[in-house]
């Protein structure tokens, strides 16, 4: 989990709090301490994951939890304190053939070309990233409400106006939070449209 992204927290269709996560937590441990029963979701606003917290115990307890710390520390292949993550990767025979070319390494080479494209059109990538951000929570608070299908193709037809007017009637916390999101993805978009300047 990226500690550095912002969270919103919902108890029902009600917003909460959107913003860094130990404030985030203050607010939902005080709402929870005044009603037990309440049922709170989470969502990461950088990727629209649903997150769980263990929200028992004192704040400082709940804090101290989400602190990264030596057990998140990961063992095995790869240098732990970089991050590295071993995973399967499955190639055609010719990828393997190319990368095995590589002077630095077949893992030296696919971050390479990761970090490449990535910078090929940060802005593009950017915009696709908060789009399936903005469904993820879409699906999780919005699925049952009226228009949610149609809703969704506007979204990622990048018809706002239509996305609009479609949840125009939806619970106003959540409508504005959307709205905040696909918000969000409009800026990068309209950037990557402008011409480059010579």
């Amino acid at each position: 989990m990226d500690l550095s992204s912002t969270f919103t927290a919902f108890a029902g269709d009600r917003l909460i709090f959107r913003g860094e996560l130990p404030e985030m937590l203050r607010r939902v441990k005080k709402k929870l301490e005044k009603n037990p029963d309440l049922r709170v979701l989470v969502f990461e606003d950088r990727t629209g994951q649903q997150v769980d917290f263990d929200m028992s115990g004192t704040l400082e307890e709940v804090l101290m939890r989400v602190q990264p710390g030596p057990q998140d520390e990961r063992t095995g292949p790869g240098r732990p304190k970089l991050g590295v993550i071993a995973r399967e990767v499955t190639l055609l025979p010719r990828h393997w053939a190319w990368l095995e070319q590589q002077p630095q390494g077949i893992s030296a080479a696919i971050r390479r070309l990761v970090d490449e494209a990535r910078k090929r059109e940060p802005d593009k990538e950017r915009a696709r990233l908060a789009r399936a951000a903005a469904s993820k929570f879409m699906w999780v608070m919005a699925g049952d409400l009226p228009g949610f299908e149609e809703a969704s193709r506007a979204l990622f037809a990048k018809d706002t106006k239509k996305f609009a007017r479609l949840i125009r009637g939806w619970p106003a916390d959540i409508r504005t939070h959307l709205e905040k999101l696909v918000n969000e993805c409009e800026a990068p978009e309209q950037r990557s449209q402008k011409p480059a300047e010579r």
